[in-house]
């Protein structure tokens, strides 16, 4: 059995180059020129003054909760968890788009593509197709909230875009 504990503290301990490394094999099959297509589109489409996150056991080889090894039932069954960090990306969700009104969103994925703009639709449609079809999410979150899961709660996080301000720190 796993000892979720342990594979959390290992996790801290995980420097942005091993959790790239461990992206590129898993999600993108090894292929770097495919990861980094990803990255460039997921910038073009980032607005100003937002990171953009990958989470999830994309980043760490498993999940955070069960710790189930990635793609645990099957190929192409994890998906990639992209957090948009930041004031101006909350706006591209509806009311109905949120666990907490402002501050944290739900992740638009398969049957949820009404909860943002139609932007972010295509967004996460475009990027399924860089990956060869497997499964996106894309979620929005303010700095403070995405600061707790990171520090206080202990998630692993690899930034992909960085267009924050000097002020805002994702």
């Amino acid at each position: 059995m796993v000892d979720v504990d342990e594979q959390r503290e290992a996790d801290a301990h995980l420097t942005d180059e091993q959790k790239r490394e461990n992206v590129v094999r898993l999600a993108f099959g090894g292929d770097r020129e495919r990861f980094e297509e990803f990255c460039r589109v997921l910038a073009d489409h980032t607005p100003a003054n937002t990171a953009a996150v990958l989470g999830g056991s994309s980043v760490t080889g498993h999940s955070y909760k069960e710790g189930a090894p990635f793609d645990a039932e099957g190929p192409m069954t994890s998906d990639l968890d992209i957090t948009f960090v930041g004031n101006e990306v909350i706006n591209l969700f509806g009311l109905e788009g949120f666990w907490f009104p402002g501050v944290h969103t739900h992740p638009v994925k398969e049957g949820d593509d009404d909860i943002a703009s139609p932007e972010l639709k295509k967004l996460r449609h475009r990027l399924q197709a860089i990956t060869g079809g497997r499964p996106v999410t894309l979620q929005a979150s303010q700095d403070f909230y995405y600061k707790i899961r990171r520090d206080l709660i202990g998630q692993a996080y690899l930034k992909l875009v960085d267009k924050m301000d000097k002020e805002g720190e994702a």
